[in-house]
């Protein structure tokens, strides 16, 4: 075949690759646009060049995988099929499902906190049925305009690059965004080696964000050229669940809280037989939803009475009150010696009690639970608390635990933030927005992202679910999230000057 200059299909598919090149510069403006949407649906870098890595991981992640759709899809029709106009067309059309994948699989990672996969299908199927049926019209509308605005768009740009393009060819944008797009590419992968090889987590935490994304990692290419210290890599990477639990050490003294007057009072019921009939009874109580709450009862009384993970339950600190109320006795517990808790009599800011039966037991301010089946093969269960309206807990579709409940309750009701914060290890309901959280029970760690749950035994394995669904999620373990939630666990085993 002759494919010199002269020729009309050399010269064809000539101005098509150029053509190509301009309507992908496009492209890659608009899925910057879009995938801004995976930059705000974690928490955000806490360091300068934290956020230089997100930048520029964002820039050329994002732009190279829009190349590559380019150069997979729109640039072998346009070999083998060099029709400017069916071309522009069926570009415009290509590009319309594979933005309109990318807006799918943003909203999907921005309510669920995982991408568009195989294994969560069902919870994402439950996810867009509960969407549509919320508001159908509403959502019709607005999915449908959304589509169209797009296809109007690759319309305008796939036009506007043919009729314009010997005035494009003499721009010299293309060569100096091609190279910044090079050097940002560049720029970010050495950056993550270097902070994998250093454990920088705040830069190793965004491995999952974007799509597709599958950064270099440093040990196998530092190793290779004897620039990596094993050892150290090691110790650091695969921090140890074994031994004791952790021992429990303030990292600060704790601060004088003047508590209202306000007294709150906790009803932990034995089983939910007993506090359906406490809540049928009653018609001021409204439902906190989503509370995930270990099986094992001791476990979770610990996490409610201290405010702590189980992983500081220790005999000792049980014999004691709990650090955030040492200072001012702001606790009183009736009723749970039999799960190794000491009674504390009188009257306080807070009252917790094991409820044994229905008669006497105070009507104002009150949050009532029940305690898991103890019969239940599963380590951590999802249940409801009920609250009095005169509590104001913000109550919303992500999980919290029940340490997040006395951290808001001494944070908010009792105003004592700084006391919350520097005794307790939870988050505050009617403040922060729960993305996610860890926890610990019978020597498993338990954390969450979203809707994603995992669960990792001392001996190492691990199992991931759909905290809503229950099913199993087979995807890969997100080691950078595992530590820093294995951090978070052990705020209180090590002093501040340590």
């Amino acid at each position: 075949m002759n494919l010199t200059p002269d020729n009309q299909f050399s010269s064809k598919a000539s101005q098509l690759l150029s053509w190509g090149h301009w309507f992908t510069f496009a492209n890659i403006g608009l899925v910057l646009l879009i995938s801004t949407i995976y930059l705000f649906a974690d928490s955000q870098p806490g360091t300068p060049l934290g956020w230089f890595y997100m930048l520029i991981t964002w820039v050329s992640h994002t732009s190279f995988i829009t190349f590559c759709a380019f150069v997979l899809t729109i640039f072998p029709l346009s070999l083998v099929f060099p029709y400017p106009r069916h071309i522009r067309g069926m570009a415009a059309g290509i590009a319309t499902i594979g933005i309109s994948a990318l807006c799918l699989d943003a909203f999907v990672y921005y309510s669920l906190g995982y991408h568009i996969n195989i294994q969560a299908l069902p919870e994402i199927i439950s996810l867009l049925w509960s969407t549509l049926t919320s508001s159908p019209a509403i959502t019709t509308v607005f999915a449908g305009s959304l589509i169209i605005i797009i296809l109007g768009l690759e319309l305008i740009a796939s036009n506007h690059a043919w009729r314009h393009l010997d005035r494009l060819k003499n721009l010299k944008f293309a060569r100096y965004a091609t190279s910044i797009l090079v050097t940002c590419f560049a720029l970010s992968h050495s950056i993550h080696i270097w902070a994998d090889a250093n454990n920088y987590f705040d830069i190793t935490k965004q491995d999952n964000v974007l799509p597709l994304s599958y950064p270099t990692t440093a040990k196998t290419l530092l190793a290779r050229h004897d620039l990596l210290d094993i050892e150290k890599y090691q110790q650091e990477r695969n921090l140890q669940l074994e031994g004791p639990k952790g021992r429990f050490i303030l990292n600060t003294t704790l601060p004088n809280c003047e508590a209202n007057n306000q007294v709150i009072n906790f009803l932990v019921f034995k089983n939910s037989d007993q506090l359906n009939n406490f809540v049928n009874e009653r018609s001021d109580l409204s439902a906190l939803d989503n509370i995930l709450q270990p099986v094992n009862r001791q476990d979770a009384l610990f996490n409610l009475i201290y405010g702590l993970p189980a992983y500081y339950n220790s005999e000792k600190l049980r014999e004691a009150l709990p650090p955030w109320a040492q200072k001012n006795a702001l606790v009183g517990l009736s009723g749970f010696t039999g799960f190794g808790f000491k009674d504390i009599k009188g009257e306080h800011s807070i009252n917790m009690i094991l409820v044994d039966k229905l008669e006497h037991l105070p009507s104002e301010n009150i949050i009532a639970f029940s305690l898991a089946d103890e019969t239940s093969k599963e380590l951590i269960t999802t249940s409801k608390a009920y609250i009095s309206n005169t509590i104001l807990i913000k109550n919303s579709d992500s999980f919290k635990q029940l340490n997040d409940i006395i951290y808001s309750i001494v944070s908010e009701q009792l105003n004592c933030p700084a006391l919350a914060d520097a005794a307790m290890l939870g988050k505050n309901l009617n403040t922060d927005y729960q993305q996610e959280g860890v926890n610990y029970s019978n020597g498993v760690l338990v954390t969450f992202k979203k809707d994603r749950i995992t669960l990792v035994n001392p001996d190492g394995s691990y199992k991931q679910m759909s905290g809503s669904e229950g099913f199993l999620l087979e995807q890969s373990l997100d080691i950078p999230f595992l530590i820093h939630s294995i951090k978070e666990l052990q705020k209180f085993t090590r002093s501040s000057g340590s």
